[in-house]
């Protein structure tokens, strides 16, 4: 392949991350989407800080909801920890339901994390 694209020299260093607005997060049936969007974001911030990265590293979001009325939620809560002028590439995925009823939104981060 033509550069910047070539044949993998071997496993490259990353961490992927998953964070659902879990009740055991102090998500509760009932909240509203900017809360529990608040609190996937403060989830992600503590999984990334555990794999010794931030926000910073991150070069995607992917976000799962039950409606994209969620969205503008998402994004204020997004704003709170990465700047408009530095967000990663990012997929937005409207999903019938997640793996509890409660929960109105999944994100998952891929960061790439030097070794």
């Amino acid at each position: 392949m033509p550069p910047p694209y070539g044949p993998a020299s071997g496993p490259v260093p990353g961490v992927v991350l998953g964070s659902r607005s879990r009740s055991r997060w102090r998500i509760h049936r009932g909240d509203p989407p900017a809360a529990q969007a608040r609190q996937v974001f403060e989830n992600l911030r503590r999984c990334l800080g555990a794999a010794g990265a931030t926000f910073d590293d991150v070069i995607k979001l992917t976000y799962f909801v039950t409606d994209m009325a969620h969205m503008p939620a998402i994004r204020e809560a997004r704003a709170l920890h990465m700047p408009d002028d530095r967000l990663p590439a990012a997929s937005a995925v409207q999903v019938v339901s997640l793996v509890r009823p409660e929960f109105l939104m999944e994100v998952e981060a891929l960061a790439v994390v030097a070794e």
